[in-house]
């Protein structure tokens, strides 16, 4: 019965009618339109997200390395700072002729008037 009401109802051919469905096509299309460019905006909207999300990424992972790098690099320099403080004093110490002389009897085996050398094995080294 649905089918045949619909073949016995026809459509009025006014001027209302059609200016009604030509703006029925023309809000579909211009539907259409409006979606095809808001998927075009979400994807380029997408594509630049992931450029800079990346490149956040790729900053951080390469600063976090700089980071690092300079605490390591602060370390060798204050392990350096020590180790120049160290020569400084050796450095003192040589200009003292009493130093010097104490160093060559002590590393060289060499004695001053009236004295005798007695080596004596150090207890850590033999173990």
């Amino acid at each position: 019965m649905g089918a045949e009401r619909q073949k016995a109802v026809s459509k009025i051919q006014t001027a209302y009618v059609q200016q009604q469905e030509y703006a029925e096509i023309a809000s579909a299309r211009r539907k259409k339109l409006l979606l095809r460019r808001l998927s075009l905006f979400f994807v380029f909207v997408c594509l630049l997200s992931y450029f800079m999300i990346s490149s956040y990424l790729s900053q951080t992972r390469i600063l976090e390395a700089k980071v690092a790098e300079k605490r390591k690099l602060n370390h060798q320099l204050a392990d350096l700072k020590k180790q120049e403080k160290i020569l400084k004093e050796n450095i003192v110490k040589l200009n003292d002729d009493d130093y010097i002389a104490k160093l060559a009897r002590k590393e060289y085996f060499f004695s001053d008037k009236n004295e005798i050398i007695f080596n004596i094995p150090d207890e850590k080294k033999e173990k």
